[in-house]
């Protein structure tokens, strides 16, 4: 297994989506998302507009609280796992599944518009909603953060920060805001202590920039940028990006990581890890690698 965006989701068919607000920083990053990888994407309101609740939707506010909504939204990814792999997955193993496909996407909705467009969006917990089905995410932008050359510097809501460090600072700042009660409210049933649930976290937010980037056609930069953002020692998050070359029989070049945290896909199906997984060898890495290179 590769630990993959949103991994087992079923995704409809793109619909149309009403455009962003007027003036909206993250609106063309958002966009170039979708236009990238159009699983997912990202709906914006205005201040104040409700975010979607009723079938389907989660507010990331209602799984931070650890109720029945938590409980619903994590009965997905159990069935999820019995019908796909024919056995049931441990509850802490299910709970860190259902982390993974909502905290994935959860945090390009910070790391994109900051790669693209030097702007750091500011969502809290009760300005976000999700509907995994249809891989859609919606969103309040009310505040975000960007350098004092910006020409968004002047809108509403602006906070100028004074240079590219600074501006980091404020990712980490927003995914941790974010991030924080989803742990919590996650925690008791993954059963792990912080040092572990923000190893997870650390993962989310390079393994999707990541990701993402690659289908931009901006990889390097990407690998670069993360190299920066988290370099293994801004608490909360727990070790860095990290990345390193693996060099095939044939000379080719193939990047990759060990992951900070682990997702225990072992326990369903132990013969197959994903190819950051430290349990996966470099010679299995490189196979792996070079055969998806292969297939174009």
């Amino acid at each position: 297994m590769r630990w993959s965006p949103m991994t087992g989701s079923a995704l409809d068919v793109p619909r149309p989506c009403a455009p962003a607000p007027a003036g909206s920083p993250a609106a063309d990053a958002y966009g170039r998302l979708t236009a990238a990888y159009p699983g997912l994407r990202i709906v914006e309101r205005d201040a104040h507009e409700p975010l979607p609740r009723g079938v389907g939707w989660v507010g990331a506010d209602e799984l931070a609280a650890g109720g029945e909504a938590l409980d619903a939204f994590l009965a997905w990814d159990e069935a999820q796992v019995l019908r796909d792999y024919g056995r049931r997955g441990r509850p802490d193993v299910v709970a860190g599944f259902g982390l993974h496909r909502y905290a994935w996407p959860a945090c390009l909705l910070f790391t994109l518009p900051w790669f693209l467009s030097r702007r750091v969006p500011r969502l809290p917990v009760e300005a976000v909603a999700f509907h995994r089905t249809r891989g859609l995410l919606s969103v309040r932008v009310e505040e975000f953060a960007c350098l004092p050359d910006d020409p968004a510097a002047g809108l509403p809501g602006a906070v100028v920060v004074a240079d590219e460090e600074a501006l980091r600072e404020e990712v980490r700042a927003a995914v941790s805001c974010h991030l924080e009660p989803l742990l919590k409210g996650f925690g008791p049933r993954l059963r792990r202590g912080r040092r572990a649930l923000w190893s997870m976290a650390t993962d989310e937010v390079v393994e999707g920039l990541w990701y993402v980037g690659g289908l931009l056609g901006e990889e390097r930069r990407a690998l670069r940028e993360l190299e920066l953002l988290l370099p293994g020692t801004t608490a909360p998050y727990t070790g860095g990006a990290h990345f390193r070359t693996l060099r095939a029989p044939d000379g080719t070049e193939h990047v990759t990581r060990d992951r900070a945290g682990c997702c225990f896909f072992y326990t369903i199906r132990p013969e197959d890890t994903c190819t950051t997984c430290p349990r996966t060898c470099d010679e299995e890495r490189v196979a792996r690698l070079t055969a998806v290179a292969a297939a174009g």
